[in-house]
Parts: structure tokens; sequence; C-alpha cells
């Protein structure tokens, strides 16, 4: 399943400029869910008539990709598995449909909000962080009261996969991603993949929004799955997961391993 199945052509259209506009929030508190690809298909028949779906270029569905840099000690999984209020993550996104690659560092806020911090990366080398990368990865890391230390041994540790489709909620000032195809790769070339899984966040100020209250009287709960660290887990499960336990026991036997060549 995909997101270009998943309902979305029958919602009205939202230009990138509105929603990027009205609901941006770099600083923002998300809440992200686990479902079948049914329950998405419900959750977008319940949706009120004003919400709308991102469309560039008469499409409603795009292609992301991110790789995701670690240290060889991989700290930064080690401080997200533990939960540290001094944790981050460092990836480069590109969106495929475009080319378009951006260096991002998300790092955590106060009440439990997240904070992200971006510039644009070369598009032909996602998998390497320049010298201005790294400069701008540290001043970063030290302005959000973090040990910038690390950068200086980041490496490609996890790159992921997967189509985006992307809901505004004009009433909520605030919206939704629904991803699908979801797909993680390690150094080694193994890869699982989850294609009937969608995974659901939200992205608002503080107060929940309308999705997150259609998905709760459905009985879905946030649940506390990151591409990033939930990838390595499902890949290497030697790796220490105890917060992602529930989360993988319900991931896993919608995966298919893909072993290298």
């Amino acid at each position: 399943m995909s997101a270009a199945d998943l309902p979305v052509n029958r919602l009205p259209g939202a230009e990138l400029a509105e929603v990027n506009a009205q609901a941006a929030r770099l600083t923002r508190v998300d809440r992200k869910y686990l479902l079948h690809h049914a329950d998405a298909t419900a959750l977008i028949a319940d949706l009120p008539p004003d919400v709308a779906a991102l469309e560039i270029d008469g499409r409603r569905c795009f292609g992301y990709e991110s790789v995701y840099f670690d240290t060889p000690q991989l700290d930064s999984f080690a401080l997200t598995a533990s939960r540290r209020r001094r944790r981050f993550k460092i990836r480069t996104r590109t969106y495929l449909d475009t080319g378009e690659c951006w260096l991002e560092v998300k790092t955590r806020g106060p009440r439990g909000t997240s904070i992200k911090v971006r510039q644009h990366s070369e598009p032909d080398s996602p998998s390497t962080v320049t010298t201005t990368g790294q400069q701008f990865l540290a001043d970063t890391l030290q302005n959000a009261g973090i040990d910038p230390s690390p950068v200086a041994t980041l490496q490609p540790v996890l790159v992921t996969r997967y189509r985006r489709s992307t809901l505004y909620l004009p009433g909520d000032g605030t919206r939704a991603t629904l991803d699908t195809e979801l797909e993680w790769t390690d150094v080694a070339g193994h890869r699982r993949s989850a294609p009937g899984a969608v995974i659901v966040e939200t992205k608002t100020a503080a107060v929940p929004s309308t999705v997150d209250r259609l998905l709760w009287a459905r009985g879905h709960r946030p649940a506390p799955i990151s591409k990033f660290a939930t990838g390595l887990a499902l890949l290497h499960p030697d790796l220490p997961a105890n917060r992602w336990h529930r989360t993988l026991r319900r991931l896993e036997p919608a995966t298919t391993d893909h072993l290298p060549h």
C-alpha cells in the first residue's frame, strides 16, 4: 500500500505557500501514531470538510529520503533510547520529487516540544557533511546547550525512505503527515520495509489537533516511534530498545526483511 492509495484526492487542495505560512511550526509538539492502512483510510473519511491536502504540481504524494548520522558509538541513538533531555538527531532530508536537500538538526525544547533547525545542503552528496555543515551542526547543538564534540565523528548510519501526504487543518492552524511505503537501510545494505503500515504525525503548538481527537476517539494513542531509532532497532535487535518495545512488537509483523546481496 502507498500514500497514493490513501484517499487524499477526495480532499480540497492546499498550496505549499499557504501551508508554510499558517502551519510550518519548526518548534512544535509532535504526536505520532502507528496505523494500519485501513485505519488511515478511515481517518481521512472522518476529517472535517475544510481539511485540505498539500498539492504541488498536481501531486499529493511525495517521496522522501533521509540519511541519519551518528557517532561510531551511536551516541545520538543512546540519548534517544534513554530519553535524555539533551538528545539530538542529525540528518539530511532529500525531497525526491524536486531534488531539494536540507541538513537538519532536531533537539528537544521546553514542555516536550521538538525544535528543528536546518540549512540547504548539497543534493548530490546527502551522505556527506561538509565543513560548512559541520560548523552549522556544532553551532546549533551549542546553542541548544548540547556538547557539540560528537559532530567531529559523525558518519551515516541509516537511510530511510517513504512516501508522504500532508494534511492542512485550517481550523486548527496545524498540519499532519501520513507516511507510507516505509523503508530502512543500514550501511551494510540490510533493509527492512513496512508496506502496510502508516505513520501519522500531528504537528501542533500545544493543544491537540482535530486529527489527534479523531484518532483518540477511535482508540489510537500516540506511540513512541522514531524513524531513526526504531529503524536502527529493527535492523539491529541487539541494540537497547526498551522504549520502543511495544511499537516494535506491533511493527515487526508488518515488515519484510531484505538481506544485502
